[in-house]
C-alpha cells in the first residue's frame, strides 16, 4: 500500500490542504499527515510547530486559537483544515496515517482518540514515541506506527519492532536497502519518495509515502 505525502499529489497541490486530500483520494490514495493541537484544543492537519516557513509569522501553533489560524491561513489562501474535515472527507474509505508532531498530554490524546473513534483507516504514528506508547495505554487496541530517522541505530529499530502491539514502522528510506530492516515481519512504510524513477524502482516490494508523481 502506497500513501501520498501530505496530499502533495504533485506540485500543484499545496502539502496539508484540503483541496490536495480530495485530489488524493481521487487518485485512490490514502494520505500521511501531521497533527497539532491548538491552545483551544483542536487537532489542526499541518507540519510545522510555528507559521514562520509557510506564513512568515513566528507564532507558535499550540499557543492560538484555531480561530486565529484559521483567519491567517484564509487570508493566505492556504486554509489550514481540521483533522475533523479530513476524516469527514475520507469517508472512511482511504487510510490515513496520522502523525502526531508534539508531545500530546493523555487528555489530548484520549480527545483524540474520541474524534477518530468512528475511522477505522486511520493508523497514529510520531517520531516521539511516548505518543504512541501512552495511546496504546489509553485504548491497546489503538493502531499505530513507530517512526524512525537516521542516525537511528538499525539495533533500537530491531528492539522496538518486537513489541507486538505496534503495527508498522515508518522509516526513512536511508534504511530501504538494509537487510535486516527488510527482514523484519511488521509491516514497513519508507518516506519520502520524491522522483518517478524512485518510486518506480521501490514501489514493487516495499510500501511508500510519497509525493509529486
Amino acid at each position: 500500500m502506497h500513501l501520498i505525502h501530505r496530499g502533495i499529489v504533485n506540485k500543484k497541490y499545496k502539502e496539508n490542504l484540503q483541496k490536495s486530500f480530495i485530489q488524493s483520494f481521487k487518485k485512490g490514495y490514502g494520505i500521511e499527515t501531521d497533527i497539532h493541537a491548538t491552545k483551544d484544543h483542536k487537532f489542526i492537519c499541518f507540519h510545522d510547530f510555528t507559521l514562520k516557513r509557510i506564513f512568515k509569522k513566528k507564532e507558535s501553533v499550540k499557543n492560538m486559537n484555531y480561530s486565529q489560524i484559521k483567519k491567517i491561513s484564509t487570508q493566505n489562501k492556504k486554509p489550514i483544515p481540521l483533522l475533523k474535515d479530513l476524516l469527514k472527507t475520507s469517508k472512511n474509505k482511504y487510510p490515513l496515517f496520522i502523525e502526531i508532531k508534539p508531545n500530546l498530554s493523555k487528555k489530548i490524546l484520549k480527545k483524540l482518540l474520541k474524534e477518530t473513534s468512528k475511522f477505522s483507516k486511520c493508523v497514529f504514528i510520531s517520531f516521539k514515541h511516548k505518543n504512541i506508547y501512552n495511546l496504546l495505554k489509553i485504548k491497546s487496541n489503538t493502531r499505530v506506527g513507530l517512526s524512525f530517522s537516521p542516525p537511528t541505530s538499525i539495533k533500537t529499530i530491531i528492539k522496538k519492532s518486537n513489541n507486538k502491539k505496534i503495527d508498522c514502522l515508518i522509516l526513512d528510506k536511508f534504511f530501504i536497502k538494509n537487510k535486516s530492516i527488510q527482514n523484519l515481519k511488521i509491516k514497513k512504510y519508507y518516506y519520502t519518495i520524491k522522483t518517478k524513477s524512485e518510486f518506480n524502482k521501490y514501489s514493487k516490494n516495499n510500501n511508500l509515502i510519497f509525493e509529486n508523481l
